[in-house]
């Protein structure tokens, strides 16, 4: 099933339903669901006895190819990375947990996963969009996430759109509709997927058990799955360590933090400190902070120390760091760097 706040989305998109897109680009947050949408509108979309308000039915033969994950007429698409989402319905919450932590396990092995779409990927959508369907109906490729295309993939992938093969539906699923080619998004229809409301999401993740679903939404820019994912994120302790080492500002131990978070994947520390830093910008400049408001105090003390200019700086590097996150750096070198910076904007 949907997420309970993708309830509007779907009553929508059945408006599209009389003359279907050859092409759906569904946009939007990341961790707000937008994964289990596309396969479960796959799946509505492949079913033999859809209900009158598009959804699958569940019981058809279709349905149950789909749900073991063996239709003939259905293939997803995701990066080597991904690939154990690709039988998970529901699972983006995981992926986009993993966008901050990033892979523990990757520098353990000979060659990590790509964490690209490649081009051997959509050309292999070749033979299945060129041969007729098996049950009679429509054939569904979704890709995931549409962002991940590289260069060769995208242009590959274009070539089709441009001459769409009959009978074929894309589902391209996107958390960052401005990297992919503008002549992709202008192939497709464009269809931006709801943010829930922050009391609907957080009555959601108390129903999960989550003991502070206010203050995770909130660390999660509202989205509800990957608020969950935090909830579920092993680091926390050294999270709320972290956040101690800013909140004390020019005491920060930058060699101290070195020291602890070497071991951590380098993207899941950048994306602390970048919300840190975000909400000392945001104290400043609307006296709210957005991510951590439960460290409300601490950002008006630090805020209060800082003039704008040094801050948007140290803001703008941390943002650079974050392009080159992913590569094989020293993490120990790379959070002292950053944290001294942080210090000195305090000097």
């Amino acid at each position: 099933m949907i997420y309970p706040w993708q309830s509007g989305d779907w009553e929508r998109l059945q408006q599209l339903r009389s003359h279907w897109p050859h092409a759906l680009l569904l946009h939007g947050q990341a961790g707000i669901g937008k994964l289990q949408f596309a396969q479960h509108l796959a799946k509505g979309l492949l079913c033999e006895s859809p209900q009158a308000d598009g959804q699958p039915c569940g019981a058809c033969p279709a349905c149950n190819w789909f749900a073991q994950g063996n239709h003939p007429d259905y293939r997803i698409v995701l990066p080597e990375a991904l690939a154990g989402l690709a039988g998970q319905t529901g699972a983006e919450d995981k992926d986009d947990a993993k966008a901050d932590k990033g892979d523990a396990d990757e520098g353990k092995k000979t060659r990590a996963p790509s964490k690209e779409i490649r081009i051997e990927q959509v050309r292999a959508l070749l033979d299945f969009t060129g041969v007729g369907s098996h049950r009679g109906g429509l054939r569904v490729v979704v890709l995931y996430p549409a962002e991940a295309l590289n260069v060769a993939a995208a242009n590959a992938l274009l070539k089709t759109l441009e001459e769409p093969p009959a009978g074929v539906v894309f589902l391209l699923v996107s958390a960052r509709i401005d990297r992919l080619l503008p002549t992709i998004i202008s192939r497709c229809r464009q269809w931006p997927m709801s943010t829930p409301a922050p009391d609907e999401a957080q009555a959601w993740l108390a129903k999960q058990g989550v003991a502070d679903p206010a203050g995770l939404l909130a660390e999660a820019g509202g989205a509800p799955l990957a608020a969950l994912a935090l909830s579920q994120d092993d680091n926390r302790a050294l999270r709320d360590w972290t956040l101690g080492q800013l909140a004390a500002g020019a005491a920060c131990d930058a060699f101290a933090c070195g020291e602890t978070l070497q071991k951590l994947p380098v993207p899941l520390v950048l994306g602390w400190l970048q919300r840190w830093v975000y909400d000392l910008l945001a104290e400043r400049t609307a006296g709210r902070p957005r991510y951590y408001p439960q460290s409300a105090a601490a950002l008006t003390r630090c805020a209060a120390k800082l003039d704008a200019p040094a801050l948007a700086r140290y803001l703008k590097s941390v943002t650079r760091q974050r392009a080159v996150e992913n590569h094989p750096l020293n993490a120990r070198l790379v959070f002292e760097e950053l944290f001294l910076g942080y210090r000195e904007m305090f000097a």
